[in-house]
């Protein structure tokens, strides 16, 4: 059995499916960026606007290992990412726990949290800088306004769509509130939650970009600014793929993460936890 599935996944050469994907993408990549070389070095492309491949590989060499001037602004971007995704997923949870399990605050509340995600953060920015000042403050209250909505919709959809005929059985058993909320609800609304958690940290991203963009002091997007103003647009597409990377490397955690958390979603989890708990046991014998 185990030698038939592994054929299944082994293809010619003893390349498995997996390694095959993998290889078609690096093709494709090396082919788009080649043809944009080419166009840069041809005239096809302006290279004032569209620098070569090979130029913003030199540029990631000096502002990384060269002039390392790129850490600080990395650095400062990435703390108010992480902390305006967690005020964010601490309201958006919180007040959609809260408005889920309510319905008269859910009949009264929710049609203003429509309202707010749907006005623009760019035109309420000015107004949290006004109120909250320059500096960190008003650029977490930025990045929490955008990442707000994402995890108090899917927890609002996952208190309220709770298996009816799980929650009537925990009901006649005489079950407390608290342990509908501890073994029914949250179970089962922790996987729309935590997809809810991902969107909302990537999301973050780009209001720390829009925060950046507005205060123009430190963080990747002044960078981006400054580059761009001098015409340095090498070294502005290395910053923009930076920031490409890291936003790549925050959904995987955040899928592996949820992974973990959510571990009765797949098999692997369930044999992680079973294993665990097999240990414990013979530990206690």
């Amino acid at each position: 059995m185990a030698i038939a599935e592994s054929t299944l996944q082994k293809g010619s050469g003893g390349i498995s499916v997996r390694q095959r994907k993998m290889l078609t993408h690096a093709a494709i990549f090396l082919i788009l960026v080649g043809l944009w070389e080419i166009g840069s070095r041809t005239g096809w492309l302006d290279p004032l606007f569209y620098p070569r491949p090979t130029n913003i590989l030199r540029s990631f060499w000096l502002i990384y290992i060269a002039n390392g001037n790129i850490w600080f602004h990395l650095y400062a971007t990435m703390v108010l990412v992480f902390a305006g995704w967690l005020a964010g997923s601490i309201l958006g949870v919180g007040l959609g726990a809260l408005v889920g399990f309510n319905p008269l605050v859910r009949r009264f509340l929710k049609p203003y949290v429509i309202v707010l995600e749907a006005t623009p953060r760019i035109a309420v920015a000015p107004l949290l800088i006004a109120l909250l000042g320059f500096g960190a403050p008003s650029k977490i209250a930025i990045i929490m306004l955008v990442c707000f909505f994402a995890p108090f919709i899917n927890t609002l959809s996952g208190v309220v769509n709770v298996n009816e005929d799980r929650l009537e059985l925990f009901r006649s058993l005489g079950a407390s509130k608290m342990q509908v909320l501890r073994k029914l609800v949250l179970p089962d609304a922790i996987p729309v939650i935590m997809a809810g958690e991902r969107l909302a940290l990537t999301a973050a991203l780009s209001g720390a970009l829009v925060a950046e963009f507005i205060q123009r002091d430190e963080g990747i997007g002044s960078l981006i600014l400054i580059y761009t103003r001098n015409l340095n647009m090498a070294s502005a597409f290395a910053c923009i793929f930076t920031l490409t990377i890291v936003g790549f490397l925050i959904f995987r955690g955040m899928e592996r993460l949820d992974l973990w958390i959510a571990y009765w979603k797949s098999e692997t989890g369930m044999k992680r936890v079973g294993a665990r708990r097999a240990r414990q046991m013979k530990g206690d014998i």
